[in-house]
């Protein structure tokens, strides 16, 4: 199924506190979506819109023109998966596979099976008798088996080791190349996780910073490294993120698009031009200190 998702000047304030701030962005089907932002930043404020829990404050999100909130049509085909305690839960695994093929029509229950296995979660234990990361198991297993057109990942990993949340990772580019739909996946784990993102969404202080395909936005992001006067010189003009300097040593991050004969230039001054990573141009590009500029 085809989907636009479009969100329009949304916003989201909880009495004297915004937690959104005039948002707007497209969601396209067979997407992949990166959220990526600090703690408090709005990200979880801004799934809970997109999976109909509340209702913004203003502006407004609408799907393949039409409302999302309280819509009857739309709020069964979005699947919003996050971490739930299930201290007090004395049903199995099995009888919560059973509930999520009654009530989601995609959903594949082979398919959810398969992956039970390949997890290795016990489907007949208590889910409260499971461990956090085969509890966070659970979760993900409903989220993919569902095929919801809208499947929201909201740091679904908690408590799976390395091993369990590659198999994770595996199984979400996989069935999107199957079946796809929007996948957005919030996460701090940005170097571990930013290969699965078409796009990264992120988000700073309630506003949205970044919306670009990833390779785009890796484009942006340079490490300048030299001769402090060299590296001064290749640098003006250009948006600074950070500087280090060490004696006579200097390393610029910049955030800009750099023509292949820039680059050239740069390097004819003796200086190294470096690619830096989606982890560090989230941490400068999100940083409270005052950021250079042009």
């Amino acid at each position: 199924m085809r989907i636009n998702v479009e969100v329009k000047n949304l916003s989201v304030q909880y009495k004297e506190f915004k937690a959104l701030n005039n948002v707007n962005v497209t969601l396209e089907s067979g997407k992949i979506y990166g959220l990526i932002g600090r703690n408090g930043a709005g990200k979880t404020s801004l799934l809970s819109l997109l999976a109909s829990y509340r209702k913004p404050s203003s502006g407004f999100i609408t799907i393949n023109g039409e409302s999302l909130f309280e819509n009857e049509e739309w709020m069964p085909k979005v699947s919003f998966v996050h971490y739930t305690d299930y201290k007090d839960e004395h049903d199995t695994a099995k009888v919560y596979l059973e509930l999520a093929e009654r009530y989601r029509s995609t959903f594949d229950r082979e398919y959810a099976e398969q992956l039970a296995t390949v997890f290795k979660l016990a489907l007949d234990k208590p889910i409260r008798k499971l461990s956090t990361g085969m509890q966070s198991v659970l979760n993900v297993i409903i989220g993919l088996a569902s095929r919801s057109p809208i499947t929201i990942f909201d740091e679904a990993y908690q408590g799976m080791d390395a091993p369990t949340r590659e198999i994770f990772y595996k199984e979400v580019l996989e069935d999107q190349a199957r079946f796809p739909r929007i996948i957005i996946l919030s996460t701090h784990l940005v170097s571990e996780m930013e290969y699965l993102f078409d796009k990264v969404l992120m988000i700073h202080k309630g506003e949205l910073v970044v919306h670009e395909p990833i390779d785009r936005l890796l484009q942006k992001g340079f490490s300048i490294t030299g001769t402090a006067d060299k590296v001064d010189q290749a640098v003006n003009g250009l948006q600074k993120l950070s500087e280090q300097k060490l004696g006579g040593t200097k390393s610029v991050m910049v955030y800009e698009e750099l023509p292949e004969q820039k680059v050239e230039d740069i390097q004819q001054l003796g200086l190294e031009v470096e690619q830096v990573s989606l982890h560090d141009l989230f941490i400068q590009l999100t940083s409270d200190k005052e950021e250079g500029s042009k």
